[in-house]
């Protein structure tokens, strides 16, 4: 079939409240001042729809969330973006999950989540899968995130994907509810690309060392591990070795938040303009230096002009 999307992510679409700065003190002062509160999409999936379709890709998104404001105020920002959100099914039946993140002056950041929300209740009867078939790349936005897309959920999504001709990419999080390697393995072995980040992958593969950690994964079936590794860039290994690609320098980092969805977005990015490995890695940790600077997961990359300006610094750094 035609396929009339680039790109559709699945995963969660939930509105987020960051606070910045705050300190581990917080709940010492009666009245904590911070530098601005304001309600912003966020989850995996609607940070990833939103980089992609600015970095100039048709682009659709998979979720669920509640018949409520926040909801709206999703579908909303969907349209702004133009984000296909017909995939997007609104439950009366449940709330939509939001997120306060409480970040500190040095970017590092904890969640305050509701366990009851969009998040923890979307499930494969939320899944439109004739809209999933309509886009040449699927992209799974976090394994473990929606915790009742288990592994063999994700089994039978990957099936449809590639019955459909589609490339799978996925990332991942650290597990909610104890789920192991095993859960998913065979899950992976449907992946095209993966994006775990390092810490994430030693939990999952139990080792310590980044070629041992990204050789188990690899050994799981994904084509192309893309392991992120922080403020070094990113390790990949497939079928032709392994390599670093260094992240850009000289970046100062105010809110992490959704650095990693940034990065996954840069990478699928890559892949659409047609880069190789290596460029669409290197495009990758552009998109993520970008987004680092700025507070909120989808306030930074404003369109795809910021990230070649990233590049262009990058390529004069490496030069």
């Amino acid at each position: 079939m035609e396929k009339k999307l680039d790109v559709i992510c699945l995963g969660a679409a939930i509105v987020d409240i960051p606070l910045q700065p705050v300190s581990r003190d917080i709940f010492d002062i009666e009245s904590y001042p911070v530098d601005r509160i304001a309600m912003t999409v966020g989850g995996d999936a609607m940070n990833e729809a939103t980089i992609i379709s600015r970095l100039g890709h048709k682009t659709g998104i998979i979720s669920c969330v509640g018949d409520d404001a926040a909801g709206n105020f999703i579908l909303e920002s969907c349209a702004k973006d133009h984000i296909d959100y017909e995939g997007i099914k609104m439950d009366p039946n449940i709330d939509t999950s939001m997120n306060v993140g409480l970040v500190t002056a040095d970017g590092e950041r904890t969640f305050v989540t509701n366990r009851n929300g969009s998040l923890w209740k979307t499930n494969i009867e939320h899944v439109d899968f004739d809209k999933m078939r309509q886009a040449k790349i699927l992209s799974l936005a976090s394994i473990f995130n929606n915790p009742l897309l288990d592994g063999k959920t994700l089994v039978k999504i990957f099936k449809e994907a590639k019955k459909a001709g589609m490339t799978i990419c996925a990332d991942m999080i650290k597990p909610r509810l104890g789920e192991t390697l095993d859960d998913i393995r065979e899950a992976l072995s449907y992946v095209d690309y993966f994006f775990p980040n390092f810490e994430e992958a030693c939990l999952m593969t139990g080792e310590t060392e980044e070629e041992k950690v990204a050789d188990v994964l690899y050994g799981c079936g994904v084509k192309n591990v893309i392991m992120k590794i922080g403020k070094r860039g990113c390790y990949i290994r497939n079928a032709d070795g392994a390599m670093i690609v260094p992240a850009a320098k000289g970046i100062t980092a105010i809110d992490t938040i959704g650095a990693g969805d940034n990065f996954a977005s840069g990478f699928i990015t890559g892949l659409l303009d047609g880069k190789d490995l290596k460029e669409c890695g290197i495009y990758a940790n552009c998109t993520a230096a970008v987004s680092v600077q700025y507070v909120g997961a989808t306030t930074g990359v404003k369109n795809k002009q910021m990230v070649e300006d990233m590049l262009a610094k990058y390529r004069e750094d490496y030069k």
